[in-house]
C-alpha cells in the first residue's frame, strides 16, 4: 500500500476536515484530545507504515478535527528510536500530515531539566537542538534534499507566538536547548555534565529526528518540553518512566492553555 492511499483513506473517511497545524503529543499529554471537535480518529493499526506507539503515556491515533477554530491533525503518541533502532520510525505520520495540508507541526515531549530553574512541572519551549546520537532519520535518502538547512529549525515567529500567549496568560516559559539521546536507558551523570558543557538545556529521547523529516518536508516547527524530572546527578531522584508520567501531569493545565490559545490566534 503506498503513501499516498494512506492519504486516500483518511480523506475518504474524514470529509471536511482540512488541517493545517500538526501537533504530536508526547509522555502524559495524551488528554490534550479532549479538546478537539469534530473529531475524526483512526488507530495506528489500521494505517499502513504508521508505528506501534508501544510506550505506556502514548494512545497510537491519529485524531482530525477543531480546536479554537483551527483544523488539526493530532498525532496521539510516537514511536521512538530505541524501540527498533529505527530513525525514521516517525516518517510516514509526519509526511502525512504534510500530505494532509498541514503546514506547522507542533511538538511536545517529556525531558529532564539541566537548569535548576526549570523544575519538574515546569514547561520548556525549544530554541534549538544538539543530535548527540550520531544517527539521522534522513540516512538513505538519496535526493540532495537530504541536505536540509537546521538554521531557524524552531521557527522563529512561531516562538515569539508562544512568547506572547505565555505573557498573556502568565505562565512561566522556559526556553532552551534540548539534547537527543538515544535511551532507552537514562543518562549517566557524567553524560549530563558533557551535555551542559555542550549547551544544551534539556534531555529527552524523541522530537530532534521528528524536527528534522519535519524540515525536509517543508514543515515549520515549534517545540514545548514538559520538564519531568531534574538530570541524572541534579538531583536525588530516582529516574523512573512512571515519575515522568506522573510529574508530566503538574504541567498539563499550562501545556494545554499554552497550545490552545496558540491555535486561537493561529493564522
Amino acid at each position: 500500500m503506498a503513501q499516498n492511499n494512506v492519504v486516500d483513506l483518511i480523506h475518504s473517511k474524514s470529509e471536511g476536515h482540512n488541517p493545517k497545524v500538526g501537533i504530536i503529543l508526547g509522555t502524559g499529554l495524551g488528554p490534550f484530545a479532549e479538546n478537539i471537535k469534530n473529531k475524526t480518529i483512526f488507530s495506528y493499526d489500521d494505517l499502513y507504515g504508521f508505528p506501534d506507539a508501544g510506550v505506556k503515556g502514548h494512545a497510537g491515533q491519529l485524531i482530525l478535527g477543531e480546536i479554537n477554530g483551527t483544523e488539526v491533525a493530532v498525532l496521539q503518541g510516537r514511536a521512538h528510536y530505541y524501540e527498533t533502532g529505527n530513525p525514521d520510525v516517525m516518517r510516514i505520520p509526519i509526511e502525512t500530515l504534510k500530505d494532509l495540508g498541514c503546514e506547522t507541526l507542533l511538538l511536545t515531549n517529556a525531558a529532564g531539566s539541566l537548569l535548576p530553574e526549570a523544575q519538574p512541572g515546569s514547561i520548556m519551549m525549544l530554541t534549538d537542538h544538539i543530535n548527540f546520537t550520531g544517527v539521522n532519520p534522513l540516512f538513505g535518502e538519496t535526493e540532495t534534499s537530504r541536505f536540509v538547512d537546521m538554521a531557524n529549525a524552531y521557527h522563529p515567529t512561531l516562538c515569539e507566538k508562544f512568547r506572547t500567549v505565555a505573557d498573556s496568560k502568565n505562565i512561566t516559559l522556559h526556553e532552551g536547548v534540548y539534547i537527543w539521546f538515544s535511551g532507552p536507558s537514562f543518562e549517566t551523570p557524567a553524560e549530563i555534565r558533557a551535555a551542559k558543557l555542550l549547551g544544551a538545556d534539556a534531555v529527552g529521547m524523541s522530537t530532534v529526528p521528528e524536527v528534522i523529516l519535519a524540515r525536509f518536508y517543508g514543515l515549520k516547527v515549534a517545540a514545548i518540553s514538559i520538564i519531568t524530572n531534574m538530570a541524572a546527578g541534579m538531583s536525588d531522584e530516582h529516574l523512573t518512566h512512571a515519575h515522568s508520567i506522573e510529574n508530566a501531569k503538574k504541567a498539563t493545565n499550562d501545556i494545554q492553555t499554552l497550545l490552545s490559545e496558540f491555535l486561537l490566534n493561529y493564522k
